[in-house]
């Protein structure tokens, strides 16, 4: 509404020949149609970005300047500039402070400030990108496009297919490694060690279930509303909360149990392995029920085909390495990652 009412009336009567694209894209969760009514309490303004060929950005400063003197200081009651507030929390715009929640760039220019992307798109960048990002990409609005924004947003749809097969070994490998902790933790009297390995491996689970169904997860605050609208969370979801809140480990076994044979289905389901076996059994001799996360993780293993890919270290992506912002929201330490993987 704010484009259709607004912006786009102005670029009209002030830039009738600019050709342009416009979208709503950015890191926060807007985007990702996640916020609710709390979301506006800070750092909430009726916004876009508007692209603009390389041969108009120089206009940039113009275009900012037309929309700081002819946007209305609200829309919908929100301001669209930066302000204050008074002792009543209601906007009060001041002539100094006239600065809106409109962004220009070219295309190139933006997916380099976002995501550090320049034309093309090598292994190590697809894994130390932050998901966050890739998934506000994917789901950015677009309100016009004359210029083809959009044929570039679609490179970042999903991962390549050796790239996702590697996410999936990786995922698989870290369920491999801890699986059988839960019950080793609470066999030496470590029963808070035992949820807490307990809740690792639900984390884990969820975030499978992401990879295979080709969508990207984002960061911690909406992992869990995302993780609901999977296909699969129909069924896990329960059975993953009945994890949680067991009281001992002998029912976190049970539902752990049918979890891990329900994401093996899951597998199987993908084809793109051959059948594993999807019931639970023993580890080696001892009593505690695995899916044998790492059998999984060669099986995908041996399917990729670039040796480069299928060499690496089976860490994963920068997502499945670190939950820190302040990693994942930095290009520049994002690049000093790629060293994780040589």
């Amino acid at each position: 509404m704010f484009f259709d009412k607004v912006v786009k009336n102005l670029l009209e009567s002030y830039f009738p020949t600019l050709k342009y694209a416009s979208c709503l894209i950015w890191k926060w969760s807007e985007v990702l149609w996640f916020d609710t009514e709390v979301s506006t309490d800070h750092d909430w303004w009726p916004r876009l970005i508007l692209f603009v060929e390389e041969k108009d950005y120089h206009l940039k400063s113009d275009i900012v300047e037309i929309l700081s003197i002819k946007l209305p200081s609200t829309f919908k009651w929100y301001s669209t500039h930066f302000g204050v507030t008074d002792e009543n929390w209601k906007w009060v715009v001041s002539d100094v402070s006239r600065v809106h929640r409109i962004q220009v760039f070219t295309i190139r220019l933006f997916f380099k400030d976002y995501i550090d992307f320049d034309d093309e798109t090598k292994t190590l960048d697809w894994l130390t990108i932050s998901e966050q990002k890739l998934r506000t990409i994917k789901d950015a609005e677009i309100f016009h496009d004359e210029i083809g924004f959009n044929i570039v947003r679609q490179k970042f749809d999903y991962y390549p297919h050796d790239v996702w097969l590697y996410l999936l070994s990786s995922q698989w490998q870290k369920i491999g490694q801890e699986e059988q902790f839960m019950w080793r933790s609470w066999d030496v009297g470590d029963e808070l060690g035992s949820k807490i390995i307990a809740t690792r491996i639900v984390h884990s689970l969820m975030r499978l279930c992401f990879l295979m169904e080709k969508q990207y997860a984002p960061y911690s605050k909406w992992f869990g509303t995302a993780f609901l609208k999977l296909e699969s969370a129909k069924k896990l979801a329960p059975i993953l909360d009945n994890t949680l809140v067991a009281s001992n480990w002998k029912e976190r076994q049970e539902y752990l149990s049918q979890a891990y044979e329900y994401v093996a289905q899951m597998h199987n389901a993908l084809q793109i392995t051959e059948s594993i076996s999807t019931n639970v059994s023993e580890f080696y001799d001892r009593p505690y029920l695995v899916i044998h996360g790492d059998m999984f993780a060669q099986k995908i293993r041996e399917q990729i085909q670039d040796r480069d890919i299928s060499n690496l270290k089976p860490i994963g992506s920068i997502n499945q390495i670190t939950h820190s912002v302040d990693i994942l929201e930095d290009n520049d330490l994002l690049k000093k990652a790629k060293n994780f993987y040589t």
